[in-house]
């Protein structure tokens, strides 16, 4: 048998699903869990540059402008995080479907030989 639960994510996943998956929408939805697996990152590197700008120039023997480099990069992690976050979780929702989907046809065949 199938659920109610599961016929209410097959209604919702045949309404989501193209929409879902499109580069706009996953690049939006993911972004925020992307700002904050990287907001520790760039909050030390801003913290460092602004209290301690010589020191971190001192002990990593970097150049100034490695913070632009430094900032450009985790912009790049953002949006790489981002959207393969939302692809990883398009593919489970749309195996879930699969799975679901292949459930009620081989029920309704049981029931419906014909």
């Amino acid at each position: 048998m199938i659920s109610e639960k599961d016929i209410a994510f097959l209604q919702y996943w045949e309404q989501v699903r193209e929409k879902e998956n499109t580069f706009t929408s996953k690049i939006s939805g993911g972004l925020p869990m992307a700002f904050l697996f990287a907001l520790p990152i760039i909050l030390s590197v801003i913290v460092v540059r602004l209290f301690a700008p010589n020191w971190y120039t001192k002990i990593s023997a970097t150049s100034p402008g490695s913070f632009i480099t430094i900032l450009l990069a985790t912009s790049i992690i953002i949006v790489f995080y981002g959207y393969f976050r939302m692809q990883y979780k398009w593919e489970m929702n749309e195996q879930l479907y699969n799975e679901i989907k292949s459930k009620k046809n081989k029920i309704d065949t049981q029931t419906n030989p014909n």
